[in-house]
């Protein structure tokens, strides 16, 4: 066959994806044009997908599986591609997405870093990139990871909003991450959010020192049927956590949290303050 290059599935996750698609396609003795002609994408499309040129999509793999009657199966698309995407998250973290997508009410609690909800693509890719440069990951998994950061806040914007509180260790706001502009463009989006009406948000000041109540980022889902589970993470893996002794404990240490913290006024004040230093 002219022009076909050879694949190296063994070199990542979209490379591996890549292989299997030719292999779906080649076992029913198809060309990219024969594919093409029954999906919506183009030859030019699914060559760049073979070759790891173009990432897969959740739609490109619905619509292939459905033409190559692979829905559900060991073969699926679909599947694979839902293993490629949550190959570099942390253990436990692709769960606690999909209760987040359906919350009605979201409590979280962060160190050091702006929390993914509230974060700028620019201060994202900015984080990302320097795990690319540290070498924890590729830059095809920072550009992934930033990605389905994106896709993830999409999830929360619907006719009724969850309602989202948040509450900073005061490093969030004063760690520079990306450079001025870029924290500065951040600190405005966290000044835009505070103004929404399904928002709380707060700062738990260094003042605080032994009475803050987490040492760990904290997160907390209230769902429809409002029961609530609780997600924690470590450096190394998350948790969720759904028994309810284990979540009402933390959700009291939450509300403790919140008595200690500076007001939203406050709060707001405090991140207007170091907005105006980055300027």
């Amino acid at each position: 066959m002219v022009n076909r290059k050879e694949l190296r599935p063994e070199d990542s996750p979209r490379a591996a994806y890549g292989a299997h698609l030719r292999r779906l396609r080649e076992r029913r003795s198809w060309t990219q044009e024969d594919l093409a002609g029954r999906t919506s994408y183009s030859s030019q499309h699914i060559s760049a997908v073979e070759t790891a040129r173009k990432p897969p999509t959740l739609q490109f793999s619905r619509e292939v599986d459905q033409v190559f009657g692979t829905t559900g199966t060991a073969d699926s698309l679909e599947r694979l591609w839902s293993e490629m995407r949550y190959a570099n998250l942390l253990e436990g973290f692709p769960e606690y997405v999909a209760y987040e997508g359906c919350a009605v009410e979201i409590r979280s609690f962060h160190l050091g870093i702006i929390p993914g909800l509230l974060q700028t693509p620019e201060y994202a890719q900015a984080l990302a990139n320097g795990d690319v440069r540290r070498g924890s990951i590729t830059q095809q998994q920072a550009d992934e990871r930033v990605a389905f950061l994106m896709e993830r806040q999409a999830a929360l914007v619907r006719d009724r909003p969850p309602m989202l509180l948040v509450v900073m260790d005061e490093s969030c706001i004063r760690r520079v991450v990306g450079g001025s502009d870029v924290m500065g463009a951040q600190l405005e989006r966290l000044l835009a959010f505070a103004a929404l009406p399904n928002s709380v948000l707060q700062v738990a000041p260094f003042a605080m020192g032994e009475r803050r109540s987490f040492d760990l980022p904290v997160n907390l889902l209230t769902l429809r049927d409002r029961s609530m589970i609780a997600y924690a993470e470590s450096h190394a893996q998350g948790l969720v956590e759904r028994e309810s002794t284990a979540v009402l404990s933390i959700l009291t240490a939450y509300h403790q949290l919140q008595a200690e913290c500076l007001s939203q006024a406050d709060s707001v004040a405090v991140v207007e303050q170091v907005r105006k230093g980055m300027s």
